[in-house]
């Protein structure tokens, strides 16, 4: 007799949608991953042009000069906030497709238990089948030889 798991088609589900989830958790991560490098390169930038700014000013910066980098900074950091704002988003989604990859793990090794323990049945009753037969053939040769 052969060893089936009455679950086997669920198993095989819960490992594809294991499988789903480990693919669109990676997905996220590297979302947020670019999203929080461009806000780095943003942020770098609005560092160095306020600390160009400044040397200028220093060196003697004409109102219209001032006015454009002004407009220029407001800009910056209008595309900043936005970008923090994605770089928030990405993180909740990505640490959404965690719990979700972490529940389709729970799940997957749930039923891998419940396979062990179900085959473990299975060669109990293997056993107490291989016995009884054992037994019964202990008990012809016993019959026989009296």
């Amino acid at each position: 007799m052969k060893f089936t798991y009455k679950f086997d088609k669920i198993l095989a589900l819960r490992e594809r949608e294991k499988e789903e989830a480990v693919f669109t958790y990676e997905a996220a991560v590297r979302k947020f991953e670019e999203v929080g490098e461009k806000l780095y390169q943003l942020l770098k930038k609005k560092e160095e042009l306020e600390l160009d700014q400044q040397n200028k000013i220093v060196a003697g910066l004409s109102i219209q000069e001032l006015r454009i980098q002004q407009n220029y900074l407001i800009n910056l950091q209008k595309e900043i906030h936005y970008y923090q704002q994605m770089v928030s988003r990405a993180r909740q989604n990505m640490l959404y497709e965690e719990q979700r990859l972490q529940e389709r793990n729970i799940e997957v090794k749930k039923l891998e238990k419940l396979k062990i323990k179900d085959y473990e049945k299975y060669l109990q009753l293997e056993n107490q089948e291989e016995g009884k037969v054992m037994d019964e053939l202990a008990m012809q040769s016993v019959a026989r030889r009296n």
